[in-house]
């Protein structure tokens, strides 16, 4: 018998009420690609939508959640961006993470049961609301959906390696942006060119990089031919170039 993921008692499964835009077929659900492509029967894909507590639209610098408020749920990015962070006891901000749509914030609470940073949107985002106690125990009767929820905790895994070693700032700006364009191009169909949501000083702060440091990187790259950032709007011309200098910490993520 498999093991499963459950992190309260088992019940009954809830039977589905879908909204009218979580149907099984629907591309504006974050879940929707993502899951008909790893494995789920419509069934199975229904029971999860049914899970949707509501779907919510935040502007920008709202709050999805707070550092130690209680872990009740997690949230399924639609449309807009949303970023992780804490602040150190005099007020510095550490930013943890950047989620796009179809990516899931909240997982990183379920040990110690509380939010352990801040999630704020970083433009005007929507977003679903899973109630993560029952979608626990739909893991327990479902096993794609225990499969997905450990994906999803590899990737957080593999996203926090990208902040570890000895990385120069040229390795770290280029493996962001590629990082940054594929997963967009999961739904937008394009790697190379893409919405860039967050801010310079809040890429630079993720990156553990000063500010200045990100300007003069983008600024070699841009004279290199290898990538066109304006305002929120990104292209990357010349994706092998950056492979080749990201590579290094590229391969770490990936291993981590």
């Amino acid at each position: 018998m498999p093991t499963t993921l459950s992190l309260v008692p088992k019940a009954p499964l809830p039977q589905p009420t879908l909204h009218s835009e979580c149907s099984g077929t629907s591309d504006r659900c974050a879940f929707s690609h993502e899951c008909l492509s790893t494995g789920y029967r419509r069934n199975e894909l229904e029971a999860l939508h049914g899970l949707v507590e509501h779907m919510q639209e935040h502007d920008e610098g709202k709050h999805l959640f707070r550092r130690g408020e209680p872990f009740r749920a997690i949230y399924a990015v639609r449309s807009g961006c949303v970023k992780t962070s804490i602040y150190s006891r005099d007020g510095r901000e550490q930013v943890l993470g950047f989620y796009l749509p179809g990516e899931v914030v909240g997982l990183n609470a379920i040990y110690p049961d509380c939010y352990p940073c801040d999630a704020i949107a970083l433009e005007s985002t929507t977003f679903c609301r899973f109630s993560f106690p029952a979608m626990s125990r739909l893991a327990a009767e479902v096993p794609v959906v225990q499969n997905h929820l450990f994906r999803l905790l590899s990737r957080e895994l593999g996203m926090a390696s990208m902040l570890a070693g000895d990385h120069t700032a040229d390795e770290r700006v280029a493996a962001f942006l590629l990082d940054l364009g594929e997963r967009q191009g999961r739904r937008e169909h394009s790697t190379t060119v893409f919405h860039f949501p967050m801010s310079r000083s809040d890429m630079a702060n993720y990156l553990r990089l000063a500010p200045e440091t990100v300007s003069r990187v983008l600024s070699r790259f841009r004279d290199r031919g290898w990538v066109d950032i304006t305002g929120r709007h990104a292209r990357l011309r010349d994706p092998v170039a950056l492979r080749e200098v990201g590579a290094p910490l590229l391969q770490a993520a990936a291993a981590g």
